[in-house]
């Protein structure tokens, strides 16, 4: 018997994160383990009368790519991209996996090649998202592999996710409104201030946000979601910080990251695991050495790292930054390849003041109701 937080989860993305309109172009992309949802996802779009279009993906082609691709192969950028990124009206991307460290053994040097031949067609998207042209959403299916990550069995797994995303709810979408209103609140407060300062024993950095928009992300685009986020004046950012949670990405685990930033750019960067492979990504272009986020998570009903940013950036009581492209949508100009994201407890003995106001402490945000 199907599971029916599955069919939940499908109606959510389908007719709340990216509002399908009948006649509307919608590109599913996912990985061959999320059939179920995939498929669950496919029936929702039909019934609302978009026209889909299903793009799948897996691990081994993706590692048989890297593997055997020759310079030229690995700088060549399907078209296929840009029309499905430029024309779509929605996509709705579903992530999993098979085996999360896949490409742990793949040259770093080609998956940077790589990365920077789709640099244009990922920024035209942003700027697409961001002007509205384009309705998106991401979200992640409870597969094995992503319970291993998170050293969970899959049904404790399964439970978390669809709990995360409201999925064994009642009315998902009510919750999410409910969220919305909530972070709104802090949002208000944000508009037109201009200098941050955080302090605590993993930071000590200060920048500055005039001119720039704090977005509320509210489940629309990610699934699931609870957090604030801005991107930074980008020669801003001083100071330093030290990442006590890994940060993974493209199936590399680093750890015990540290940046020093002046002007706006990290001029010092370690790591105790995989520090080669932190530099190369920095070095990608000079867009990767700056700060393209700055956000808050306020979703404190997720409370165990799982080592998926999609939740792991949202656990209530820490911030997260994103070396790289910045969300237009916030006033970012960064522009770049990458989109890091790495996160930094608060919740002890750390405080964030802006503009000299204390906004948030030990992980907690001080604004009274």
């Amino acid at each position: 018997m199907a599971d029916p937080r599955i069919e939940k989860l499908a109606a959510t993305l389908v007719n709340y994160c990216v509002a399908v309109q009948p006649g509307e172009w919608v590109i599913i992309n996912g990985h061959t383990a999320a059939l179920p949802l995939i498929d669950a996802v496919l029936r929702e779009v039909l019934e609302s009368g978009g026209q889909p279009t299903v793009m799948l993906e897996n691990d081994q082609l993706e590692e048989t790519f890297l593997r055997h691709a020759n310079q030229s192969q690995l700088t060549w950028a399907s078209p296929l991209a840009s029309i499905s990124g430029e024309q779509a009206n929605c996509t709705i991307n579903i992530r999993a996996a098979s085996n999360t460290r896949g490409l742990s053994s793949t040259d770093p040097a080609k998956q940077r090649v790589r990365q920077n031949a789709l640099r244009e067609a990922g920024i035209k998207r942003m700027q697409l998202g961001a002007s509205g042209a384009l309705r998106w959403t991401v979200t992640q299916y409870p597969c094995a592999a992503y319970a291993q990550e998170a050293d969970m069995s899959l049904r404790e797994y399964e439970d978390f996710v669809y709990a995360a995303t409201f999925s064994d709810q009642p009315d998902p979408v009510a919750k999410w409104l409910e969220v919305r209103a909530s972070q709104q609140r802090l949002v208000d407060w944000l508009a037109g201030k201009q200098q941050v300062q955080v302090r605590g024993p993993h930071i000590d950095l200060t920048l500055s946000i005039a001119g720039r928009s704090f977005i509320n992300s509210d489940g629309r685009r990610n699934m699931p979601s609870g957090e604030i986020f801005t991107g930074p004046v980008e020669d801003s950012v001083n100071g330093w910080v030290r990442f006590g949670y890994p940060a993974i990405r493209a199936g590399r685990e680093v750890e015990g990251v540290e940046l020093e930033f002046k002007d706006g750019v990290v001029v010092r960067a370690s790591a105790s695991k995989n520090e080669q492979y932190l530099i190369s990504q920095l070095d990608s272009d000079p867009g990767a050495r700056v700060l393209g986020e700055f956000a808050f998570g306020a979703n404190y009903g997720i409370t165990r790292f799982t080592k998926s940013i999609l939740f792991d950036e949202k656990i209530g009581g820490t911030i997260h930054m994103a070396v790289g492209n910045g969300y237009p949508e916030t006033g970012s100009l960064n522009k770049s390849s990458v989109h890091w994201d790495l996160i930094c407890d608060m919740r002890l003995d750390s405080e964030v003041l802006i503009d000299g106001e204390l906004f948030y402490k030990n992980g907690q945000f001080q604004l009274e109701d």
